[in-house]
């Protein structure tokens, strides 16, 4: 009975702590979010005690994985479309708020060549094309699958912009997502690439390479919408609530993200 009695008492005790009662969440997190997530989690594991589980991934890869009833409970996207994708088929509460908004930038390793000023980012792509039709060396240009990730699609826009969609094809190296495309643009085989501005500011980026920012109208805002998903649990739920909060978004614009336009903020 003693035996009885005691194992009750200690599977009540583990049934009713903390950590029982608020169970890690599992989000998925657009790609771009992958060296500021940590001090996210961090921040609010400290402020609440609680603890987040993340996958990160392309956007549109991570939203047809919801779609296949993967069991996040959380989405974040570098877009709004693949959230309202996932909101049509009624797999949200509701449409989500926006948390951020991207900028794009081009990120090259350091001793690359001179840096492209802020007048015409697209430089080094033009030197890879010129060296390339010259028989050069074919430097490559990275960015992120546009099929399903929103900053390659970003990354696109501003190349049609600059008139070098067409004539960068046979430089292009496609990163499944943001972060990996981040890699290939510093690859000794690379000129660089268009990637996102929180990832060129990640320290271990950084020491490695500069960038310069590509302007905000040469592609179409890369506005960041978060939705819950349905059946999501209370861990979720706030989680999904104190990233709205202002020390989300402190920590959000210190790693290159601008805050959600007004109309959007809660």
């Amino acid at each position: 009975m003693f035996s009885f009695l005691r194992w009750a008492l200690v599977a009540w005790l583990v049934l009713t702590s903390p950590a029982a009662l608020a169970e890690a969440p599992t989000v998925a997190a657009a790609s771009s979010l992958q060296f500021v997530f940590p001090e996210l989690v961090a921040a609010y594991r400290d402020e609440t005690g609680n603890d987040v589980r993340v996958n990160f991934g392309a956007s549109g890869n991570l939203s047809r994985q919801i779609l296949q009833h993967a069991p996040f409970e959380l989405f974040l996207s570098a877009d709004e479309a693949n959230v309202r994708v996932l909101e049509e088929a009624g797999l949200t509460e509701g449409e989500g708020v926006v948390y951020a908004v991207g900028r794009l930038v081009w990120l090259q390793a350091r001793g690359r060549g001179a840096l492209p000023s802020s007048d015409e980012p697209l430089a080094g792509v033009r030197v890879a094309i010129d060296a390339h039709r010259a028989g050069q060396d074919r430097p490559r240009i990275a960015l992120a699958n546009p099929e399903h990730a929103p900053y390659g699609v970003a990354a696109r826009q501003a190349l049609d912009h600059a008139g070098l969609w067409e004539a960068s094809a046979p430089l292009r190296i496609l990163g499944e997502n943001v972060s990996q495309a981040a890699r290939f643009a510093l690859a000794d085989e690379a000129r660089g690439g268009l990637v996102a501005y929180s990832l060129a500011l990640a320290p271990t980026v950084a020491e490695q390479a500069e960038h310069v920012l590509i302007p905000a109208d040469w592609h179409a805002p890369l506005v960041q919408r978060m939705a819950l998903i349905d059946g999501a649990g209370e861990g979720a739920r706030t989680f999904y609530a104190w990233l709205q909060g202002e020390q989300a978004r402190s920590i959000l614009e210190r790693r290159g993200f601008e805050p959600p336009p007004r109309d959007d903020a809660s």
